[in-house]
């Protein structure tokens, strides 16, 4: 019976794809900008927001030019916020509330903001023992995405999508995310991996880094240069405007009516697909696969030829790409990446990792000339942040397993600031529009359906072909 049904998938898995599959052609003939990008891969326009900006061009003599990354959270340039910060002070809970509020906070009100959040740093009692270690899975993402979901049956009001009762969730989630990351990780750990399991409680007086890394650790201990670090991924990871996948799924569903938990649920699985939030964890397995099949990997000459051969597609993944190089939008640098360096450098001295650290810039010098070299269309090539971030929390003794998740605990921050944008400007459901590609038939009743496929090259039993019934294309907005 397996065997059969298994045969039934894939056969018809192949009638499908013939089905679907729509000629090339007719995108262009429509116009269709297909994954919501134009010719030139630049984004369709479908809204305004003005938590943050990113850009990698600028008008010259009427031409858009590659030009040095630009990233501002509500007008303030990247490099001035976390310069404000660095070295200073732990900067994430102020990153947010600039990015909730549209002000850098006073003291006072930092204070106070830190207070709330720290306030909101609680599970419901028997929460973790009876949601979250309850079907642990390797899967962090879903954990998490499905732990969210039970917290609103855990709210009083929790599809009240009134500015105030959304405030106090999104704070609430920002201050849990990294309860629920932790807590999840260890449950999977113990329950099928057999290790020791660590329920941590966050300390109040800690920063968000600083308690990730309390809780994450079975003794608790982090030094200052790793809380740094990681603090400083967070704020970077924080927003990056409106258009990426997560963030506009955020707004989609939030257009829809949908509360709160329901958005950040459906905003968690975009972030989790591969092409979106998995970028490092790539990176990382191409620079294992470069140290098991490069013998000298400070040798220049050896390490150019082995990463021409990944963009040949004749080594690692044969998909021709060289991960954590090229962005969407940055063209020259991505200002985020530009920032980490630095402290990335000096966590790879602390970790005695220096020769790491050297084939990681060895990387980020030559990929771009090489890529250029090959891709004729391309006309500049920068290293992004998720080129370090893999690095950075592979330093930090991070598992694999939570790494996307801790693109979450920072990006739900920007989610929550889109989500509210959404609400105060917009009242409209998203519905964009697809044109029909499909062929007119007319309907056949059951028992007069042969073996033949009606609507293939035979009019089908006792019928005419109509003119809806033709190759003909009929262009429709569905």
């Amino acid at each position: 019976m397996i065997n059969e049904y298994q045969r039934f998938i894939e056969k018809k898995c192949d009638q499908c794809r013939k089905l679907d599959n729509v000629e090339p052609e007719l995108y262009t003939k429509y116009d269709v900008k297909k994954g919501l990008r134009d010719a030139k891969g630049n984004g369709v326009v479908v809204g305004l927001t003005s938590v943050s900006h990113v850009d990698g061009t600028k008008m010259i003599d009427g031409v858009k030019t590659p030009c040095e990354g630009m990233l501002h959270y509500r007008g303030y340039d990247i490099r001035d916020l976390t310069g404000g910060f660095l070295n200073k002070r732990f900067g994430f809970e102020e990153a947010a509330y600039l990015l909730l509020f549209g002000e850098l906070p006073t003291a006072t009100e930092l204070a106070e903001f830190k207070k709330y959040l720290d306030a909101e740093r609680k599970l419901p009692v028997t929460f973790t023992r009876d949601i979250i270690m309850k079907a642990a899975s390797k899967d962090i993402m879903n954990s998490i995405t499905r732990s969210i979901l039970f917290l609103a049956s855990y709210d009083k009001k929790p599809l009240d999508n009134s500015l105030e009762n959304v405030l106090r969730q999104c704070i609430h989630l920002i201050g849990v995310f990294p309860m629920l990351t932790a807590y999840s990780y260890h449950a999977y750990n113990h329950y099928l991996n057999d290790e020791s399991m660590y329920i941590h409680k966050p300390d109040p007086n800690l920063s968000t880094a600083e308690n990730i890394l309390r809780m994450l650790r079975p003794d608790k201990a982090y030094t200052y240069l790793e809380a740094t670090v990681l603090d400083l991924a967070l704020v970077l990871h924080m927003e990056h405007g409106g258009g990426n996948n997560s963030t506009f799924t955020t707004r989609l569903v939030t257009s829809a009516g949908s509360g709160t938990y329901d958005v950040m649920a459906a905003a968690m699985c975009s972030l989790k697909g591969p092409k979106h939030g998995g970028a490092n964890l790539k990176v990382m397995d191409m620079i294992a696969d470069i140290k098991k099949h490069v013998k000298d990997t400070s040798d220049e000459k050896e390490l150019r030829k082995y990463l021409s051969h990944i963009l040949d597609k004749k080594a690692f993944d044969h998909q021709g790409l060289i991960y954590g190089m090229g962005h969407a939008v940055y063209t020259k640098s991505d200002p985020r990446a530009v920032v980490f360096r630095s402290f990335v450098e000096q966590l790879a001295v602390e970790k005695q990792r220096q020769a790491d650290f050297q084939l990681y810039a060895s990387i980020e010098r030559i990929a771009p000339e090489l890529i250029l070299a090959k891709r004729p269309n391309a006309t500049s090539v920068c290293a992004n942040v998720d080129f370090y971030s893999g690095f950075v929390y592979d330093m930090l003794d991070i598992p694999h397993e939570m790494y996307t998740p801790l693109f979450a605990i920072s990006r739900i921050v920007g989610w929550s600031a889109h989500r509210m944008e959404e609400l105060i400007t917009s009242n409209k459901i998203m519905r964009p529009a697809y044109v029909n590609a499909s062929v007119f038939r007319e309907y056949v009743p059951l028992d007069e359906r042969g073996s033949e496929r009606w609507g293939s090259s035979s009019p089908g039993p006792g019928r005419t072909r109509s003119c809806a019934t033709s190759r003909e294309r009929w262009p429709r907005a569905t």
